[in-house]
């Protein structure tokens, strides 16, 4: 499916930063707000923009913000480097 928006002009400069292709900026500002409320997958992010490698994809998202480490995540790296200094006599 293709989509057509009609933006009239006085508009896309609030939208779309400067030198920036606008089609292509909406596109990345949807799917990272899509990505964000949990409605797109990475590999789905990864084929809507073309990357071919998930490494693009996780550049794309910390240009947007968007970190997928949770507490849950710190909890379990914090356990790991007590774990690795507890064997290493720390």
């Amino acid at each position: 499916m293709q989509v057509t928006v009609e933006i009239p002009d006085q508009f896309v400069q609030h939208l779309v930063p400067a030198g920036r292709d606008a089609a292509r900026s909406l596109l990345e500002e949807s799917v990272a707000g899509a990505y964000r409320d949990g409605r797109l997958t990475m590999e789905q992010v990864r084929q809507l923009l073309g990357f071919g490698t998930r490494i693009q994809v996780d550049a794309f998202l910390q240009q947007h913000e968007i970190f997928d480490y949770t507490v849950e995540d710190l909890d379990k790296d914090m356990a790991t480097l007590d774990r690795v200094l507890a064997a290493n006599g720390r």
